[in-house]
């Protein structure tokens, strides 16, 4: 008898268990994410997205040494959620010059990093020829991966260029742009963003610039971020929904949920650690056979339970994050953390762990 088989007799007599005995060879469906989000019995979950996460990727963990750079803070968007922007005249408006960008590179770079995580606000003060060049620039210097721009700033940045989205994105990529984040995502779901982000683009053209991305061969994330205005039923239809678009291209590498924080915001979070742990096991489970490699999120819930994480579907530790600032305007005490503490994590595990770079790719192993 295999694990999984030991883990869907356990479940006999447990409510999930109907969708637990399909889950390793059957692509499940909203409902079937409902229940088990509904399920009170953590652990069962937990057991059956450690199982696939095995069958999908094995026991290693890995991580990537990275830096978040937010070249601004001004942002058109005002999402209700987010505590990072500020108006274009506020005394703490910022846009950092392509030289300070440089320079940030710069520091990570000789202190590791592999790839930078470039994001900001959608500031229609900045032109158009800030992007190319500033990508430009970095890449004729530096040996970094550019993950940049999330799809609302490709969006406002193919309005600045008066061009499509697929065109916007190959200009950048000849640029210098490596790989598309995954951020404004948030639920996928008009209802929900609506209700919390109604001036940021719909589910729909958030999609659409992933999978022009996927066509010109260039990688993406997906993130869910949960907690807030969303049903069970709504985070239930975001994972399914990247889901969908994976079948296209295969173009995203990992899939990244992580709870709402809530302070200095307009909105109230409602998520505990164990929500969290319950939705990184079934994302592992809805995402079965498509997407690998599931993050865990220590930046918003700590490394604690973003160890106890990897006992539950998610294979990966995420960025060192030299430097972060939307979570921490958040109210989320940061500190960057170490590649020793990473490797402790996960040999307190068992487990063995690697250093790897934005496509998984392993560089060093401990």
């Amino acid at each position: 008898m295999t694990n999984f088989e030991q883990i869907k007799k356990f479940a006999e007599d447990d409510n999930i268990s109907g969708v637990l005995s399909r889950a390793d060879h059957e692509t499940l469906n909203v409902k079937d994410g409902v229940e088990m989000l509904e399920s009170g019995n953590l652990n069962l979950l937990g057991a059956a997205a450690d199982e696939l996460r095995k069958k999908s990727v094995g026991e290693l963990v890995t991580f990537i040494v990275d830096r978040n750079i937010n070249y601004t803070n001004v942002c058109s968007s005002k999402c209700k959620f987010c505590a990072f922007y500020r108006e274009a005249g506020a005394k703490d408006a910022y846009v950092l010059s392509i030289e300070d960008i440089l320079s940030k590179v710069d520091e990570a770079v000789k202190l590791g990093a592999t790839q930078i995580l470039l994001q900001g606000g959608l500031n229609p003060d900045i032109p158009v020829d800030y992007y190319e060049e500033m990508l430009r620039r970095v890449k004729s210097r530096f040996n970094v991966q550019m993950h940049a721009f999330s799809p609302p700033e490709i969006v406002h940045i193919s309005k600045l260029y008066g061009a499509s989205i697929k065109e916007t994105i190959s200009r950048l990529h000849d640029a210098g742009l490596d790989s598309i984040p995954g951020g404004g995502a948030e639920i996928l779901d008009d209802r929900v963003r609506k209700s919390i982000s109604p001036n940021k683009i719909g589910w729909k053209q958030w999609g659409e610039v992933m999978l022009a991305a996927h066509s010109l061969g260039i990688p993406t994330t997906a993130t869910m971020v949960f907690g807030h205005a969303e049903t069970l039923e709504e985070r239930v239809k975001h994972i399914i929904r990247v889901r969908e678009m994976q079948k296209k291209y295969n173009g995203f590498t990992a899939f990244i949920p992580w709870s709402f924080q809530s302070e200095n915001t307009q909105l109230i979070g409602n998520s505990t650690g164990v929500d969290y742990l319950k939705m990184v096991a079934v994302s592992r489970i809805l995402l079965n056979g498509y997407i690998k490699n599931i993050q865990a999120s220590w930046v918003t819930q700590g490394l604690s339970i973003a160890q106890v994480a990897l006992n539950y579907g998610a294979n990966d530790l995420g960025g060192t994050m030299i430097e972060e600032n939307v979570v921490r305007a958040a109210g989320v005490p940061f500190h960057s953390k170490s590649i020793e503490e990473f490797v402790y994590s996960a040999k307190k595990l068992g487990r063995p762990v690697a250093k790897r770079d934005t496509l998984y790719n392993i560089i060093e192993r401990y």
